[in-house]
Order: C-alpha cells, then structure tokens, then sequence
C-alpha cells in the first residue's frame, strides 16, 4: 500500500517501522509487539552493526539475546543461535542455563517438533558428565560457528538512525518554518497540526505598514481574506486572478507548486469575493459573471464549478460551517444556498429590492442574514428561506438612506451582528434589529464606511471609509481611538487574520496593503 504524495512514494510499512522504532526506543514492549504482529511488518534494526557482529563473536550472548527478541528472523538461521548458545552454556558447565534454553523457548520446542534428532542429540550433551568440542561442534570450532551466525543474522537485519520519527517531525517543521507558515518562536500543537494560538495575547490596532503589495497598472484587488488556520492571505482581482499569498514576506507563496509554476485559479471576468471553509483546505470564488468555483487550495485545482450560481454579478460567498454549502448573495436582488456535493441550488431568499452584498450564516446555522442596497438588513429561516425579520440600520446624520455594506457575526455574542451601512457610524445590533452598540466617527460628510471589519475577540471594530482612512473603534471605550490614512485611491475593503493584529487592505490604487499592531 503506498499513498502519493505529490511525486514522493510512502510505504505504509515503513510508517509502521517508524512507529515499532519509537515503540521500542521507549521501552513499550508489549506494544511493539502487538503492532508487529498485527501489521506482520518487522523492524528488524539494530543500534550498531558493528557493535550487534562482535558481540556475536564474542559470544556475549546476555547482549545478544534481548536484541534477537526484538527481530523476526527465519527460523533456521533461530535455531542456529540458539543451538550455539546452548552448546556454549554446556561447555561453561551452565547447565541449567542451557536446559532452560533448550526446554523453555519458543524456538527450541519448534526444532523438538520438526526436527526431533537434531534436539535429541543436545538433549544427550546436557546429561554428559564431559564436554567435548569437536563432537558437539562437529567438525568445526566454537569461533567459526559464531561467525556463520553473525554473517547470517546480520544479512536479514539494518541500522537506521535513532528517533526517526522525532527527526521527520522537526524536519517538517523546520520546513515550514522556513516557508514562513510558523513563525520563530510560535508554539506548535503537532496533535492538531495548527500553531498554537495565543490565547492571552491582547489585541491591539495595527498602527505599522508591515507590506505593500503591488499589482499591475490595469488590475486591482476586489477582495482579500486569511485562512482560518492562518496560513495564507488570498486576494482576488479586477482581472480574473485570485492569488495566494505570504503575509509575512509580502510575495507570492511560491511553495504552492501551481504558483511557481504561474498557474493561477482563475475566472474569465472579476473575481469580486472569497471566502475559506473552515478547515482552510477549500477557498470559494464568486465572479462578474455570476460563476461560483471551488478550489482545494493546496493544488489550485478547481473541485466545483457553479456556471449558473446567480444571473448576475456575485457579490459574497461563504461557506456552511460544515464545509458542505455555500451562501452567496447578488447583484441579481437574490441570496442563494448551493449544495457542494450535487451543485445545485438548495435555497433562495428572495425580498430584497436591490443588490444583496453580503450575507452570513448565524453561529448556529439556522438563520441567514442578509445586508442589502435597498438599505435593509433582513433574517432568514436557513431552512424554509422564510423571511423573519427585516430592519434598517440607522440612517446617516445628513438625513436620507444607506446602503448596507456587510454584516459581521460578533464574537461577545451570537445573538449579536455588527452591521456596517454606508453612513459615518457602525453598530451592534440585535437580529430584532434593536441597536445595542453604536460607534460613529463624527464625521457628517465624506467620511462614509465602505467596508467593516471585526477582531477575533470582537475588542476591536475596523471600518474604512470613502476619505481613504482606516477607523479603530474600542468596545471597551466605545470611542475611535486611531486613524490613519491607509491608501491614496478609494479603499474597497478590510480583512482581518484570525488570530493576529494583522490587517490587510485593498484600494482601486493597485495595492494590498497589511498592516500590523
């Protein structure tokens, strides 16, 4: 059985090898040796050849017999030992040791039955009141057997260096370190795989320019978003391209085999939304053209395509927590459920007036809300579709209506949203539609929020506005406690990692910028 992975062939028994090596290394006899039966795969190494070869010859068969136990070796070349052994302890006069060889172990009572006179015949040396070398060794000498034996024993068995499986993990990290996927000095959780998190790391607004990442003339980033996991940055273009990316270097993740190669994920038209499943394995795409495609982002191979996901532009996607939908919205007026497995369209909720620009599942999974252009922010039966609730957020302070932007889960409290509508302030509200919390930049014109972002502890609310400027709003204050402008050109979005004070923004001035605390 071998599993592929990329070009490299791995033996399923030399994995089981490793784990009897570690096993023995750590003195868990009784499981290595169930692990070997059970897999009927044999370590068969020793520490030293070298070292195993000399005590053969010297006959230090106290050093000898422990490692033998641990090796599955053809049962003439056993019984050749053993033999060895028992005429030797006979030559000592140890007799007891030698009947007890002889009488008590498992390879002796096998030559007892298959070849009874070769076991008689040492039965016989052992009541003698003599030793006599050349009868019992039978023409040859005590040394010369030794030596047979040594080369025999040795033929079937190998050296390997200690801690294989201690080393092949610190390799890998190592690696992954060296790509930047663990940072020096990150705490890694081998069991889950994931670097471990800083629980009790405060979060702080990013005030510092860690990189800038430039495209080209004619192209810019609709949309960016982290992995869960926090591995990768992903942005999608005006251009069709969507493109991985290393947050800490700045530059292109050239360990994905596809971008070294310049094979990029892509759509015909603009790539204006993504979104990551869970497990960070799957990254969906929504384009101009109303297209939904899936892709396994360690390949950049495309899973699924949805030709007719939306009769207009895709404006989000976002995946079920499950991993196995996905709720997107439209210029088209319309929110729709899509089923990975069948891609079909599972659900649509439809009772907006106007483009549909974002909509989330609740944690649970039984609502969907949706945030709309016709200034309405409605919630939804995730499984009938039926609409359960439809409110506006505040209106701006210049009088009139606002879009809604988007509407984020709030981490404090899952009956809580935080919604971002196209006026100067962003607020905490109920899924009745009742305002808990309300933070506004002060600003009457010019300053409207484009785009919001929330922290991973919700300490923190992010928004960027038409003036080009990114505003820090503190729950614990209630008050914007930074500002700063962050591009020369409108900014079209925020993302923020998930469990860093990192935050990426994108402007129609070709750039990504992440910035950090």
């Amino acid at each position: 059985m071998a599993s592929s992975a990329s070009a490299l062939e791995i033996e399923a028994g030399d994995v089981v090898k490793i784990m009897l090596q570690f096993c023995k290394e750590n003195s868990l006899h009784q499981t290595f040796q169930t692990l070997q039966n059970e897999c009927q795969v044999s370590l068969n190494t020793v520490d030293s050849m070298d070292t195993f070869i000399a005590d053969i010859n010297a006959g230090r068969w106290d050093a000898v017999l422990p490692q033998v136990a641990q090796l599955k070796l053809p049962r003439k070349k056993l019984e050749d030992l053993y033999e060895q052994i028992v005429l030797e302890m006979a030559e000592l006069r140890e007799l007891d040791t030698a009947r007890a060889i002889l009488r008590q172990t498992q390879v002796m009572g096998v030559m007892k039955q298959e070849e009874p006179e070769r076991y008689l015949r040492l039965e016989h040396l052992l009541v003698r009141t003599y030793f006599e070398p050349n009868e019992a060794y039978q023409e040859s000498t005590k040394e010369k057997r030794r030596a047979q034996i040594a080369q025999a024993i040795a033929s079937e068995v190998s050296v390997v260096p200690p801690a294989r499986l201690m080393a092949l993990i610190t390799q890998a990290l190592k690696w992954q370190q060296h790509q930047g996927l663990l940072p020096p000095g990150t705490q890694f959780d081998l069991f889950r795989g994931t670097a471990a998190m800083k629980q009790d790391e405060e979060e702080a607004y990013p005030t510092t320019l860690s990189h800038q990442i430039k495209f080209g003339k004619k192209t810019h980033p609709e949309c960016a978003r982290f992995s869960p996991d926090g591995q990768y940055l992903v942005s999608s273009s005006v251009d069709g391209i969507i493109e991985v990316w290393d947050y800490i270097t700045g530059k292109l993740k050239k360990d994905l085999q596809y971008q070294a190669d310049e094979s990029f994920m892509m759509h015909e038209e603009a790539v204006l939304c993504v979104d990551f499943s869970r497990d960070s394995e799957s990254l969906a795409s929504g384009s101009m053209d109303g297209k939904i495609k899936v892709w396994r982002i360690r390949t950049g191979q495309c899973l699924r395509r949805l030709e007719r996901a939306h009769t207009k532009a895709v404006t989000s996607v976002t995946f079920s927590r499950d991993g196995s939908q996905i709720l997107s919205t439209s210029f088209d007026t319309t929110a729709r459920i899509h089923g990975l497995k069948s891609g079909k369209m599972l659900k649509e909720f439809r009772g907006h007036t106007s483009c549909v620009n974002c909509a989330i599942f609740s944690t649970d999974g039984t609502r969907v809300v949706t945030a709309s252009s016709d200034y309405f922010v409605k919630v939804w039966d995730s499984k009938t579709a039926d609409c359960l609730q439809s409110f506006k957020p505040p209106p701006p302070l210049r009088g009139g209506e606002a879009s809604v932007n988007s509407v984020h889960l709030f981490p404090k409290n899952s009956d809580h949203i935080v919604v971002c509508n196209k006026t100067s302030s962003i607020n905490i509200m109920t899924l009745q539609g009742q305002v808990v919390k309300s933070f506004s930049s002060g600003k009457q014109e010019g300053g409207d929020f484009v785009a919001a972002s929330v922290s991973p502890k919700g300490d923190w609310i992010y928004c960027v506005g038409e003036d080009m400027k990114l505003y820090c709003f503190s729950l614990q204050s209630g008050k914007l406690e930074n500002l700063m402008k962050v591009h020369e050109q409108d900014v079209i979005g925020i993302a923020h990692h998930p469990h860093r004070n990192l935050l990426a923004t994108y402007a129609v001035d070709c750039t990504m910028k992440i910035w950090k605390a």
